[in-house]
């Protein structure tokens, strides 16, 4: 591409940008491939994939994973398509918020950003406490061998702390340096999940293939006592769908980089749905090949979450191939949960740039040098941290992460449902056409399911979470909001205001390094 077409694609971002009333205050360094990449690194099939492969082992058996992790699949396609044309028409760094506030009122806006919010930053603390128990487990204990049975709750917090923190220092230093690492990311999770399948098939005794679709109750102290027991195959399996649903989640990120992306209003879509498609199809193979992996399903089961370690340790493969996997899987983590950081901080600074969080000015300040939103960044490390110290256990902050992120990402996409075709008439290059609303109904009625299972023992305490959610938003709105906040330039009158005000905002930036 020539460096004429390059400037025009910028010249149409930044058009498309003022005329939803903001100034291009970040700085466009992300190809179509980088905005994947940072959906696709959060998803990370390495991290979910494996952290929560016994919640659907310890439910329903080899069919469970196998069987449930398609039907998650697609659920999820449906719901990134919906939002990938929604994502089409408004490339903003809010993203969610922006696209209730504008398809459902300022209101429905403000509670699709708080629960678009708690779910990122329950993605980022889950996956670095995955991280944690990850390098404990297999590089620590596996090839130091070290004794960490000793450890306890501050040591896993002290660990989590430095490697939130250090998330951040990336973040901060710009978009270019985080594009880099997280550029690499995308990359090592593809080579990774190619050698750990080969692993596993090369080590397995046998190929029962049948296996995959064999339905096994393995609740309660069958499957090491990792759900409660339940004689209900169906109930069990819905449960198992939290592997899916947790793992394929976070590719809001890539909605969340629009303002950082080129050609956003064809990028962003394809980086939405393409991180999706690609970790669902090399996750389904990577579940399968380690379920033939498996010498014996019910001893496999009995292990609980140190089903796939123990399986790996024990493959009969050369010991440095373990060794690579074992590291690997451990830094896929790290840049996953660095990823989150980046799309946590886009969200924090967009709602506040809208007034949306008090003390905006602060969480909403880019810095000149690295053109990045510091504000949103640090803030986003903070709240990481604070949420892993409220609830340490990885389940709970696994199905947290799950439940708030969709509920968030069909709020935008129901608003859409009533406003296709009436208050919402412009439309990207991305049209789903006639699927748009029978996508939308399916979307809603499968987060009213996930609803379910994700409050379900023993991940109940989301039940408090989601109550405590709701009591506050109650609160903050009637009380706070509903006569303070702004909300986003809307009417044509409100982004011609903002004119003066985008065009200096632009002029202070201008010449600074991204």
């Amino acid at each position: 591409m020539s460096t004429e077409q390059e400037d025009a694609i910028l010249a149409e971002d930044t058009a498309t940008l003022h005329k939803m009333g903001y100034a291009q205050e970040l700085a466009r360094r992300m190809s179509g491939f980088s905005n994947f990449a940072v959906a696709f690194s959060i998803i990370c099939i390495l991290a979910g994939g494996i952290t929560s492969f016994q919640a659907g082992f310890s439910a329903a058996g080899p069919g469970g994973v196998f069987i449930g992790w398609i039907a998650g699949s697609v659920f999820a396609l449906i719901v990134a398509a919906s939002m990938a044309q929604i994502a089409s028409a408004y490339p903003t760094a809010g993203a969610l918020y922006h696209w209730s506030s504008l398809l459902g009122g300022r209101g429905w806006g403000w509670a699709t950003a708080l629960v678009n919010l708690l779910g990122l930053i329950f993605v980022v603390a889950s996956v670095n406490v995955g991280v944690y128990l990850l390098f404990e487990s297999l590089v620590l204990n596996n090839i130091f061998h070290i004794d960490t049975s000793h450890w306890g709750y501050w040591d896993q917090f002290i660990a989590v702390v430095i490697i939130t923190v250090s998330q951040g220092i990336f973040n901060h230093v710009g978009i270019r340096t985080t594009t880099k690492l997280i550029d690499f990311s995308g990359y090592l999770i593809f080579f990774l999940a190619i050698v750990l399948i080969l692993a596993m098939l090369v080590g397995a005794q046998s190929y029962d293939f049948s296996r995959l679709t064999t339905f096994i109750n393995f609740s309660g102290k069958a499957g090491g006592g990792v759900l409660p027991h339940s004689k209900d195959l169906f109930y069990v399996f819905l449960l198992g769908l939290l592997l899916p649903m947790y793992t394929i989640t976070g590719f809001d990120g890539a909605a969340h980089t629009s303002e950082e992306t080129r050609n956003a209003r064809r990028s962003v879509p394809r980086g939405i749905i393409n991180a999706v498609f690609w970790s669902a199809a090399f996750g389904l193979v990577m579940e399968g090949a380690i379920l033939l992996a498996m010498p014996d399903v019910g001893k496999a089961a009995a292990q609980g979450g140190n089903v796939f370690f123990n399986l790996l340790a024990n493959l009969p493969v050369a010991t440095p191939v373990k060794y690579l996997l074992y590291v690997g899987i451990v830094v896929s983590n790290y840049f996953c949960a660095l990823a989150g950081v980046t799309s946590t901080s886009r969200m924090i600074y967009a709602f506040a740039r809208d007034g949306g969080i008090p003390g905006h000015k602060i969480w909403r300040h880019v810095s000149h040098n690295h053109r990045s939103p510091v504000g949103g960044i640090w803030l986003a490390v903070v709240l990481s941290i604070a949420a892993t110290m409220y609830s340490p256990a990885f389940a709970a902050l696994a199905a947290g992460c799950a439940m708030f992120l969709y509920i968030s990402y069909v709020m935008p996409v129901a608003a859409g449902f009533f406003a296709e075709g009436k208050t919402w008439t412009e439309f990207g290059p991305f049209r789903l056409g006639m699927l748009s609303k029978p996508f939308a109904v399916i979307s809603v009625l499968g987060v009213l399911l996930l609803i379910y299972i994700g409050i379900q023992p023993p991940n109940d305490i989301l039940i408090t979470y989601g109550l405590g959610l709701i009591v506050l938003m109650l609160v903050l709105w009637f009380g706070i909001a509903r006569t303070r906040f702004p909300g986003p330039p809307i009417t044509r009158e409100q982004i011609a205001a903002r004119a003066g005000e985008i065009a200096t905002e632009e002029e202070a930036l201008e010449g600074s390094a991204g």
